[in-house]
Parts: structure tokens; C-alpha cells; sequence
């Protein structure tokens, strides 16, 4: 039996479906509040938990021998920043403290390329570009850079098992929320994204970071990091590639960051009376400054990861939002 977390979420249905395709049984560990639309008709067990409820945690190990730790709070904006950190910092620590206690054999913890520094050259970094907590910008890279180096500690203090999977910037079928990125894709699918700025991506299919999670837990070494990308793309060629999927002219201005900083200012103002995450926020501004640029060649050696083009990833990605709803 195998536990996942944020198993109703982007990344974490796709690992569960992965592996119930590769015939393995699977415990999905689901807040109450969650959508079940990713979990439908899949054979799985729901049991229902939160990472700030140790008790919850302690009962889902129950026979449980590898568990993906992939539920992450992933917003850009939030009321209460320290809500992110909570749930991402202590989450962890009290998910992995009750897989040591339940004696775990093996676990895949999901942090993000949002604790790896860019390359001052604009090159793709690589697994030994280590960003400092201080360093990070927003709540969200500062909390996986933080639970990070959690998980590294306790594998070196407390010899948990855990291998560590970095994800890029996924794409694809199953993001409900919408991710960030499923937002840019959803507003340009829909002529409603004019302007952009000059910056770049890691884009992957999110069923490409689903098996590159599998094969971490196959043949990933304890304590080790682990890219899983796709292609190095600037967001202009992105928002191009998604006109020309809709058949859409593509957005031909290119703002400079400096002039959308009062509109960002201004729509985190609103949205501490509405509640809802802005669509232009100053963290994404802040970190649009350097090509978020990642290689993989590390997961592709260690653990024969691949990755698809990025125009599939975006394919399906529209596909999947126009027939849920989100695209008329």
C-alpha cells in the first residue's frame, strides 16, 4: 500500500494514476474541503487528513509501506502569507515524522526547482545551484526552500528514507485550481492576456513529473535531488504556441516589469477584500526578473526520466480546461 498526499491536486492525481497503472494499491490522503474531480473512478482509499493534523497523519500510515509526499499549499499571493509556510514547512515536518514512526521503507518528497537559484548567465542550472532561505522570494519558494532542508536533515540526522523530486513548471490535464501557470494558459487560450513580459520557463507535462516521481522511488539514491523538467521556454515563444493552438493571434507587446508593478500593487489590494488569489501579483513580477532555466540530465541519467515536448504538455492542458469548463 502506497499513502499519497495532495492526491486530489495537479501533480498528486497524476502520480496516483500512475500508480494504479502500474498496479500498485493506493491510500489517497485528501483534505474534507478538496474537490474529488481528479480522483474519480480511479480505484483508490480516500481517507481524509490534513498535513496540520498529526493524528490524521499517524492513522493514514497505518500499513502503509512508501508514501509520495506531494500536497504542497502552491499560491503565489495569499491573505495570510504564513498560512503557506505552515502548511509546506510544518506539514512536512509532521508528515515525516509520522513515516519514521510508522517505519517507513521509502518516500518521494515533492519540493520544487523553487529552491534551486537561477544562473546568472541565464544558462540551465542544475541540482547544485542551492538557494539560501533568505534569498528567496515569497512565501511560497521561501517555504520549500526551508522544508527542504527539513527533509535533508532529518535524512542525515534521523535516517529517513527520502529521495527529493524537483519539478519545474507543470502542465497539463487534472490542474483544477487553477496552478499559476494553468492561469496564464487559460486567460491566453482566451484572448485576455494583451501584454507580456520578458522571461522565461522549465515547462513539463505533469504525467511526465508523475513518472519521473516512480521512478524516483524505484532508483532514486536516499537524500538526493532530483530535476524533473522539460524544455527551457521564453514566455513570449509560450503565449505563441498557445495562439497557435486556439487560433488566436498571438500578444505582440512586451511590457517591461517596472510598469506593471502598479497594477500588481493594486490587484493584491483587491484581493484582501475578495479573497481571491490576483492574477498579476508583485511576487511573480519579482521572480519574472531572471529565466527560471533547469536541466533534467541528472533524473535522465540516474533514473531514466524523459520528457515530452512542451506544445503536448500545452495541447492537452487546453484540452483538458475546455472541457471542464474553464475555456468556452
Amino acid at each position: 500500500m502506497i499513502l499519497v498526499t495532495g492526491a486530489s491536486g495537479f501533480v498528486g492525481s497524476a502520480v496516483v494514476r500512475h500508480l494504479i497503472k502500474a498496479g500498485h494499491q493506493v491510500r489517497a490522503l485528501v483534505r474534507s474541503t478538496s474537490s474529488r474531480i481528479n480522483l474519480a473512478d480511479l480505484r483508490v482509499e480516500i481517507v481524509e487528513g490534513d498535513l496540520r493534523d498529526v493524528e490524521s497523519l499517524i492513522r493514514a500510515m497505518t500499513g502503509i509501506r512508501f508514501v509520495f509526499h506531494v500536497a504542497a499549499d502552491y499560491r503565489l499571493w495569499a491573505p495570510n502569507p504564513q498560512d503557506i509556510v505552515r502548511t509546506n514547512v510544518e506539514g512536512t515536518r509532521n508528515l515525516m515524522t509520522a513515516a519514521l514512526r510508522a517505519g517507513v521503507e521509502r518516500i518521494v518528497y515533492t519540493s520544487s526547482v523553487a529552491t534551486l537559484k537561477t544562473r546568472p548567465d541565464g544558462k540551465a542550472s542544475d541540482e547544485t545551484f542551492q538557494l539560501e532561505a533568505q534569498s528567496a522570494v515569497g512565501a511560497y519558494k521561501y517555504s520549500k526552500v526551508v522544508a527542504e532542508r527539513l527533509v535533508e536533515a532529518m535524512v542525515a540526522e534521523q535516517k529517513l528514507a527520502a529521495i527529493i523530486v524537483n519539478p519545474s513548471t507543470p502542465i497539463g490535464p487534472g490542474d483544477v485550481r487553477p496552478t499559476p501557470t494553468g492561469r496564464i494558459i487559460v486567460e491566453a487560450a482566451a484572448g485576455r492576456m494583451p501584454a507580456y513580459v520578458d522571461t522565461g520557463l522549465n515547462l513539463v507535462h505533469v504525467d511526465d513529473v508523475a513518472a519521473g516521481h516512480l521512478a524516483a522511488l524505484q532508483s532514486g539514491r536516499i537524500g538526493e535531488r532530483y530535476i524533473l523538467g522539460g524544455q527551457d521556454v521564453l514566455l513570449g515563444d509560450m503565449l505563441r504556441e498557445i495562439a497557435r493552438q486556439v487560433g488566436r493571434a498571438p500578444p505582440r507587446l512586451r511590457l517591461p516589469r517596472r510598469l506593471i508593478f502598479p497594477i500588481a500593487y493594486g490587484a493584491e489590494a483587491v484581493a484582501h477584500f475578495t479573497g481571491r488569489e490576483p492574477f498579476v501579483t508583485t511576487t511573480g513580477l519579482r521572480l519574472a526578473k531572471d529565466r527560471m532555466f533547469f536541466t533534467s540530465a541528472k533524473a535522465e541519467r540516474e533514473l531514466g526520466y524523459r520528457a515530452r515536448p512542451y506544445s503536448e504538455a500545452i495541447a492537452d492542458a487546453i484540452a483538458w480546461f475546455r472541457q471542464h469548463g474553464y475555456l468556452k
